[in-house]
């Protein structure tokens, strides 16, 4: 018995690490299997994933580019003119510079130690492009981000497209380190780069009516092949209540890492709401709208009793399928408590006074 029990328990630790591994496949069934084996068990804690280390190739010496050479293709790439449609690599190219410039040191930044640019670029949640953690970076680049525009419509005084440029060269841009909580139990710790949604916001005007501001993804199945599927109903939409967007935590991004934001990450432009479950802070905006009723996003229609709408970080609300109370950081694999608010409850914690969170999740 002692042995069965031991081949149990083997299994249900691989379970867990192909749920919580890099790469890994959306994570609902494979925790529905470990809960299964849970009855004969004593109680299993997840053990920290060691990933093996992939040694690269030593070249030949006469396989090594000379410097000179490299700095020579540098200086010819570099000279190129904006206005060159296609790269050497045959893919499109985007007239804007990847290194951001003239960013500035924001407000409400954490200390703790970043994620790696290799992580938080290679493990993404973008089902428009497929399930799997690395499929946004491996299908990603179909989606051409400039030219962009993002329309503003609703109850706005000023309605109507605002071209991506003019939002760059309107707003200061700044740097804020923030914490990434995702509803799957792992995180990452992420320095954006963009402004505060209330400049926005109040340049376009917001109309007296307004309660609601809901933001729409880029919608094109022949550049998401994805949308062809049933998973959700797309576009992707999501939706803030008018005090939360409002909030000086709530950012839109167009850059991190000291770069424009890449493809996968959301590029041109995504938003950041750091004390909510990372489902909320859309990607590729092409529609901000101002409304009086409470709309229905895209997670909270598809499962309502797994996505609520205000989707707060909550360690004492379950998940149906698995439990918040703690969470996997992504860059080294340590498991740590997850805070009320993931952390920023001293600046949110006011805006839901006299709201039972367990019914309000």
């Amino acid at each position: 018995m002692g042995a069965g029990l031991t081949q149990i328990k083997h299994r249900a630790v691989n379970l867990w690490d192909t749920c919580t591994g890099p790469g890994a496949k959306p994570a609902p069934c494979v925790f529905a299997c470990v809960f299964q084996t849970a009855p004969l068990l004593p109680a299993l804690q997840p053990r920290t994933v060691t990933m093996p280390k992939f040694c690269y190739p030593i070249p030949r010496a006469t396989e090594i580019t000379p410097k000179a050479a490299f700095l020579n293709r540098r200086a010819v790439i570099a000279g190129l003119g904006a206005g060159v449609a296609f790269g050497l690599s045959g893919l499109p190219m985007t007239a804007r510079a990847d290194v951001m410039a003239d960013v500035a040191p924001g407000p409400y930044s954490t200390d703790e130690a970043l994620t790696t640019k290799e992580v938080a670029t290679g493990y993404c949640n973008f089902f428009e492009f497929g399930p799997a953690k690395d499929d946004p970076a491996q299908h990603a680049h179909r989606l051409q981000t400039d030219p962009w525009s993002v329309d503003i419509g609703g109850l706005a005084d000023t309605p109507g497209p605002m071209d991506m440029d003019d939002l760059l060269r309107r707003f200061p841009l700044q740097e804020r380190i923030y914490r990434l909580r995702c509803v799957e139990a792992w995180s990452m710790v992420i320095p954006w780069i963009g402004f505060p949604l209330a400049d926005l916001l109040a340049h376009v005007g917001v109309q007296s009516g307004a309660r609601y501001v809901q933001f729409d993804s880029f919608d094109d199945m022949s550049v998401m092949p994805q949308q062809a599927r049933t998973l959700l109903d797309w576009p992707y939409t999501e939706a803030l209540r008018l005090d939360e967007a409002m909030h000086p935590l709530t950012f839109l991004a167009v850059g991190m890492y000291g770069e424009r934001m890449p493809n996968q990450n959301g590029a041109p432009i995504r938003l950041v709401v750091p004390w909510k479950y990372g489902f909320k802070s859309i990607k590729s905006i092409k529609r901000i709208s101002l409304l009086a009723d409470q709309p229905v996003p895209t997670w909270h229609a598809k499962s309502p009793r797994e996505y609520g709408f205000y989707a707060n970080v909550n360690p004492s609300v379950r998940h149906p399928r698995w439990h918040q109370a703690t969470e996997r950081r992504l860059h080294d694999g340590t498991r740590i408590r997850t805070e009320m608010f993931n952390g920023y409850g001293d600046l949110v914690a006011d805006l839901y006074a006299g709201m039972d969170l367990e019914q309000n999740y």
